[in-house]
């Protein structure tokens, strides 16, 4: 492992001894969780930090740029921050793609944590976005990769409500470039395979997905998980799509900081 860290940030509590680690999706960064920090920040110890490739450590890993990413690998970074950081466990909040993330992370060191809140969680590709995954592994080479991600953003979050989230992760995207692109799009053939893996796995972690009733391609495999897994509870946004985070960031924060306090204090 190289010595090389993540970009991270920390905010930390006067009192609270309990850390919430914020992850964000692909194409995206920190930046984000813009509309959960003031709300996080009166309870917990927070860290922010951006993906290798992503936002303030896209310049990072050079000495890794040849290789291949798998889920192990990206999260293997994150754990080496929280080693930084002497955080021995931690509440993880993700995003999108943040969620497999973080699901990894509770597969390879589930004492490393206490509960996870999943938004907008990816559990598994329908065909539509198989299909698409497919045909822009194909065009990858030679197809602008902007373009391929403003038609993933918008096949994603086609609502004229999803407009903010769709114009982030764009923006976020532009300071990806084109070899990083295709390293984290490669990582997302890897879904399917692992989650039906996560599926058949239930861990004894308290899980929380937050989703939006129109994020159409995610929401129906996420019930069937629910349905099948003692630790996991579902809230779902009315007329939200995605990032539930960025559409309905009140509702956001009042269930998941609920569901965190609720754990800590049964802990």
């Amino acid at each position: 492992m190289s010595d090389t860290l993540l970009f991270h940030k920390t905010y930390h509590h006067p009192t609270s001894k309990d850390w919430v680690v914020f992850v964000h999706g692909a194409g995206g960064s920190s930046s984000i969780w813009f509309k959960q920090i003031k709300a996080y920040k009166q309870h917990f110890n927070l860290l922010l930090l951006d993906l290798r490739g992503h936002g303030r450590s896209n310049n990072m890993f050079q000495d890794m740029i040849k290789n291949p990413y798998t889920f192990k690998t990206v999260t293997a970074d994150i754990v080496h921050v929280l080693n930084h950081l002497k955080i021995q466990s931690a509440h993880f909040v993700g995003i999108s793609l943040g969620t497999i993330i973080i699901r990894s992370l509770a597969e390879l060191a589930p004492e490393r944590v206490k509960t996870m809140v999943l938004g907008g969680a990816v559990t598994r590709l329908n065909t539509r976005s198989q299909v698409l995954i497919s045909a822009g592994n194909m065009c990858k080479h030679f197809i602008p990769y902007m373009w391929l991600y403003k038609l993933f953003a918008y096949v994603v979050m086609p609502q004229k409500t999803q407009k903010e989230s769709r114009l982030m992760f764009v923006n976020d995207a532009k300071k990806l470039c084109q070899k990083e692109f295709k390293r984290w799009f490669k990582l997302a053939t890897d879904v399917n395979p692992l989650m039906k893996c996560f599926k058949e796995k239930e861990l004894p972690i308290p899980t929380l997905y937050l989703m939006g009733g129109n994020d159409y391609m995610f929401i129906k495999p996420v019930k069937e998980m629910v349905d099948k897994h003692e630790h996991s509870y579902l809230t779902e946004f009315e007329n939200c799509g995605h990032v539930c985070n960025v559409e309905r960031p009140d509702e956001f924060n009042q269930h998941s900081i609920e569901f965190i306090q609720r754990h800590t204090m049964a802990a």
